[in-house]
């Protein structure tokens, strides 16, 4: 074993137990589960690892509950939508909400990657991670005056505009600047996505975009203004989309209003056509970057303009876990509790959007198998994280991993119930680092006062 510990600091930099040759070995081997091979997730001698640490290693040292992320998980999905892509001129801004960890933001800014944010707070991490402000859009349907101030000061590469209200918002922080604001416009192309309801934001009923019948009347309006400069047009149909057709659909509709508008003498110089590509959680049967690319670019190509992507859970959402250990085993005589110290404050989609998420034993166990609800200590009933799973019989103090935890499930985490969060992890090949140190008591209450 190379590396040291301090076992009492559960936040310090650490070299984890290095396996030479693993991989090569063969002794890796990958879990497969309903068909699904998520390969830097996997046993070794019965000992669950990322890439090639141990996570009852990282669980001793980071504590739980802990988030855990693989570098090469992430690298290999931005890869390979990269290259699904490569034939036409590009830019990946990867979507901050789904996952904002600074080490996250740096590793995929290294590789050229721009972002994709929603707000002041996502635009200050993406540019203390490093990432050049020409290659961040900003997108969200509520933009204050500070926060329109702050992405003009900072030179950011488009506002993506929501409505008429918002355009006037920003030409009159422009003036005021002495700027001009470089603008698109999200047109919402009334198309199902098919995806949870809390999740679809496409439809004409939603609170985001301008109505597709109303787009060149605004494009026009758009124009009226002094201090703002129309370089694109936007779109985004949902989250989780787990099939081809809606985007299909959605992008053959907003690219012949592009037509429209450069017809009409409208110098647009991209074409955001937003994410929402979905990933397998359990049965999902999404399109690979590559089906994907390959069912849109006959119609962006011609086109011919750069196309913005917005991907945030198909890079991040199977490139994390989330550690958590049984604190106790309760049985009510119609339900088998097993009771963890992780709640629905640390991942919130099983209760917000009944979500599934697949829960695995860190050590193989071939005790038989028994139904139970794995629930978090939240004076909540809907704190739970899975429900009538199949596990082998589990016992006070068992570790367990909950997959598919890389998007939404930190960023959506919370202190609800007095509870500090826990530590964030990024394990690179034999090694990993905590990069965001675990909540401490002082946390909870830092800035208040009596």
């Amino acid at each position: 074993m190379e590396g040291t510990k301090d076992s009492e600091d559960r936040n310090s930099p650490f070299i984890a137990i290095r396996w030479p040759a693993l991989l090569d070995s063969g002794l890796l081997f990958p879990i497969n589960y309903l068909g699904v091979e998520m390969t830097e997730f996997t046993y070794h001698n019965g000992e669950l690892c990322c890439e090639e640490v141990l996570l009852a290693e990282i669980a001793q040292h980071a504590g739980t509950p802990c988030f855990v992320y693989s570098k090469r998980a992430l690298l290999n999905a931005y890869f390979a939508l990269d290259k699904a892509f490569a034939k036409i001129d590009h830019l990946i801004c990867y979507s901050i909400k789904s996952n904002a960890n600074l080490a996250v933001l740096n590793l995929l800014a290294s590789q050229g990657a721009g972002m994709d944010i929603v707000s002041q707070g996502e635009l200050y991490r993406a540019l203390k991670a490093g990432v050049p402000p020409e290659r961040i859009v900003y997108s969200g349907v509520g933009k204050s005056g500070a926060e329109i101030r702050y992405c003009l000061e900072s030179g950011i590469l488009s506002f993506n505009v929501e409505s008429i209200p918002e355009l006037a918002a920003i030409n009159r922080m422009a003036a005021a600047l002495g700027k001009t604001a470089p603008i698109s416009l999200r047109v919402n192309p009334d198309v199902e996505s098919n995806t949870h309801e809390y999740t679809s934001t496409g439809k004409k009923e939603s609170k985001f975009g301008i109505p597709y019948d109303e787009a060149l009347q605004a494009y026009t309006k758009a124009a009226e203004f002094e201090n703002l400069r129309l370089i694109g047009i936007d779109m985004h149909i949902g989250s989780q989309v787990t099939q081809i057709e809606p985007f299909v659909t959605a992008f053959a509709k907003i690219a012949d209003l592009f037509i429209q508008l450069r017809n009409e003498g409208f110098e647009l110089e991209f074409f955001d056509i937003g994410g929402g590509l979905g990933i397998r959680y359990s049965e999902e049967t999404p399109p690979t970057a590559a089906e994907f690319a390959e069912a849109v670019l006959p119609i962006l190509k011609p086109l011919d303009c750069k196309i913005i992507l917005e991907p945030g859970r198909f890079i991040s959402g199977n490139a994390g876990i989330l550690l958590t250990r049984v604190i106790h085993l309760k049985q009510t005589g119609v339900k088998n509790f097993a009771v963890v110290d992780a709640g629905m404050n640390d991942l919130i989609r099983p209760s917000l959007y009944n979500a599934y998420h697949q829960v695995s034993l860190v050590t193989e166990s071939d005790s038989p198998k028994v139904k139970v609800d794995i629930v978090g200590p939240i004076c909540e009933t809907g704190d739970w994280l899975a429900k009538d799973r199949l596990l082998p019989k589990l016992e006070e103090g068992a570790l367990l991993c909950v997959h598919s935890a890389g998007a939404y499930s930190f960023t959506m985490s919370s202190n609800y119930n007095g509870r500090p969060r826990g530590a964030e992890v990024l394990v690179d090949g034999d090694s990993y680092r905590i990069v965001r140190k675990a909540e401490t008591l002082e946390d909870l209450i830092r800035g208040e006062e009596i």
